[in-house]
């Protein structure tokens, strides 16, 4: 059996590829194309990682809050948000201003 890279390895390298290989030969209308698809591999391999049913997890977090309990609200929708983040934006996950 071949051994072959996983999805993550292979989003991994379409994003290296994009920024180090053609991002520096490409014109400067196409350079920030090339950094959103960069990017969006990077959004794609780390939901990969968060594991399948992460979205379920996160709606049947919210739907164990009971009706008015606005503290308990709050808690989850905190913790989906920050799960979002570090999808989205890993680094923004952890900020802990009001």
């Amino acid at each position: 059996m071949q051994n072959r890279p996983s999805a993550a390895e292979l989003l991994d390298s379409l994003a290296e590829l994009l920024e180090e290989t053609l991002l520096p030969a490409l014109p400067a209308g196409l350079q920030h194309k090339a950094r959103v698809g960069a990017n969006l591999a990077r959004i794609v391999r780390r939901e990969i990682e968060s594991g399948p049913g992460a979205d379920e997890r996160e709606r049947e977090l919210l739907a164990a809050v009971a009706e008015g309990d606005d503290e308990r609200l709050w808690a989850a929708l905190v913790s989906v948000v920050r799960a979002d983040l570090a999808i989205a934006k890993p680094g923004y996950d952890a900020w802990a201003a009001e």
